[in-house]
């Protein structure tokens, strides 16, 4: 796919799209024109990126191994990881209890104290996004989202906080990492593998 050219336009909505991973909702005029170059996939109200797709953001996004910032994105990335595990076990918290129950947020001190752990885990990638900014200037809207999402939890609605439906603070997150890892080129599994080990580090 290396030889299609694509309007500034259709650039930014098929990164935003491989980015979050779907859509829905009827494709606009854009998206049709991605879909009809087999870039997008449109399956009635979904709209997902095709393998090409993806495969396109990644050239787009993805650092040259000799860029001079990827050291710094890197070191970066290291310390993300360890705070990524913190709110994907969060987030698991808030959907189960301990016991393995359902959390239907009855118990306002059990939701408090997971409120007060992503307060923690916020004010620990507020420093790593000025970073990454710094080196990866797209990404400088993703403070202001999740800041978006903590005050529409705290107004009360509980699905600011990992609803896949919405742009929950969870979600903004997932959009986050993606764009990292197609920006650095890591694979998901190497991804992951890389986590296992940095929080296994830690915990020794």
């Amino acid at each position: 796919m290396s030889d299609v050219t694509l309007t500034e336009e259709q650039r930014e909505a098929l990164v935003s799209l491989v980015v979050r991973g779907m859509a829905r909702g009827e494709a606009t005029a854009v998206q049709q024109s991605l879909a009809d170059a087999g870039l997008i996939l449109v399956k009635g109200p979904v709209l997902m990126p095709t393998p090409a797709g993806t495969e396109f953001v990644g050239g787009l996004l993805r650092l040259p191994d000799d860029a001079p910032e990827r050291e710094r994105i890197m070191a970066t990335f290291h310390r993300f990881l360890p705070v990524n595990r913190q709110l994907r076990d969060l987030c698991t918290a808030w959907q189960v209890r301990p016991d393995g129950s359902v959390n239907d947020h009855s118990d306002e001190n059990y939701d408090a104290d997971i409120r007060d752990r992503l307060d923690d885990i916020d004010d620990a990638v507020g420093p790593l996004l000025k970073r990454f900014t710094e080196d990866i200037p797209a990404m400088g809207g993703y403070r202001a989202r999740l800041t978006e999402a903590l005050e529409k939890l705290d107004d009360g609605d509980d699905a600011w906080l990992a609803s896949p439906l919405i742009d929950s603070y969870h979600t903004v997150w997932m959009h986050l990492h993606q764009q990292l890892l197609l920006t650095i080129g890591m694979s998901r599994k190497e991804d992951e593998e890389l986590e296992e080990r940095l929080v296994a580090g830690a915990a020794e």
